[in-house]
């Protein structure tokens, strides 16, 4: 499954500060029983949006984490909780339908 939030910077509080601290987090995080690994994006056109992704064994194991048992942790999200703003989009299962490139046909140009 995946944890998608989009993370708007404050003014005063850079995207570079928050990637630092979101790896240190998402370092400790990937520890916990589930945890498949987490992606930030840039927002084209919006440098100081971000659009995050958690992705998960299942919404099970994300529901089950707790970010309180870890003061790194805690401490960093009452920082991001400060100095950003977090829209959570939602909670969205792994793809039922995709469209990949066929590894065998050759790029267009």
């Amino acid at each position: 499954m995946k944890f998608i939030f989009e993370v708007r910077m404050k003014p005063g509080y850079t995207v570079d500060e928050y990637a630092a601290a979101w790896i240190r987090a998402s370092e400790i995080i990937q520890r916990t029983p589930g945890a498949r690994g987490t992606f930030l994006h840039r927002k084209i056109g919006s440098p100081d949006t971000l659009l995050a992704i958690a992705t998960w064994e299942s919404k099970a194991h994300r529901d089950a984490k707790d970010d309180s048992r870890n003061d790194t942790v805690r401490a960093i999200l009452e920082k991001h909780a400060q100095n950003c703003e977090i829209t959570v989009i939602g909670e969205f299962e792994e793809p039922q339908w995709s469209v990949l490139p066929d590894p065998q046909t050759p790029s267009p140009g």
